[in-house]
């Protein structure tokens, strides 16, 4: 079979919507989305801290997180199963080989990216808005509200960015997931695992899925650069 029977093939299933090739992709959306809410949530406020505040330390934990940006997804996986695997520390609560692990992954995943590039976003308006805040007495949650208003745009950015590092993550998620079918079989393990396998249609069907949403966030990002610049 040729790469153009197989694309043809490929094509096939995604528009005569496959049911198995739609539950992975499926799970993959459902993982990347849910890591992305919990540890922007986590990471927002986290940029916005040491944004404003001064303590002991901070420029040690801007270290700490802008170094984690580049950490190995393997080597995330690795750390995640150590703590969840059933001698680990959180053992008990059998979360090795779940969506739940996978979550746990990318959302150590994310997090720094989200963490650090909002706390350059929110310093910089700090430093340009301070004045005015600060005569205005706000509160810790009113100034939160304002800059995240003036910064939107760069946020939405960060956010998009993440989801793609997050949904083309492949590593840290076959360790702590295990590519089990029909339970934590996303794009990216299934891919690997269908192209061994020989079934070509399939890991193509995924592969051009997977493009074409990185092309889709990574579009939406240059547009919004566009609307900031």
């Amino acid at each position: 079979m040729n790469i153009l029977e197989i694309i043809l093939n490929a094509l096939k299933l995604i528009i005569l919507i496959d049911p198995i090739l739609y539950e992975i992709i499926y799970l993959s959306l459902k993982v990347s989305l849910i890591a992305l809410i919990l540890s922007s949530f986590i990471g927002i406020i986290i940029g916005y801290i040491l944004a404003l505040k001064n303590f002991y330390f901070k420029n040690f934990f801007l270290i700490l997180i802008n170094s984690f940006m580049g950490i190995p997804p393997v080597v995330v996986g690795l750390i995640v199963y150590f703590f969840i695997a059933y001698g680990g520390p959180l053992g008990i609560f059998k979360l090795l080989y779940t969506p739940t692990a996978m979550i746990m992954a990318q959302m150590i995943i994310i997090f720094p990216i989200v963490a650090s590039l909002s706390h350059e976003i929110f310093n910089q308006n700090w430093l340009k808005y301070k004045d005015q805040i600060r005569s205005l007495n706000m509160p810790f949650i009113g100034t939160l509200k304002l800059l995240i208003f003036h910064s939107y745009f760069l946020l939405i950015t960060v956010l998009l960015s993440a989801f793609g590092r997050a949904i083309s993550e492949v590593g840290a998620v076959m360790i702590v997931g295990g590519n089990i079918d029909h339970y934590t079989r996303v794009m990216t393990t299934a891919i690997s695992l269908e192209t061994r396998m020989g079934n070509l249609e399939y890991a193509m069907a995924l592969g051009i899925v997977l493009i074409f949403l990185t092309m889709i966030i990574y579009s939406l990002v240059y547009m919004f650069n566009l609307r900031k610049r």
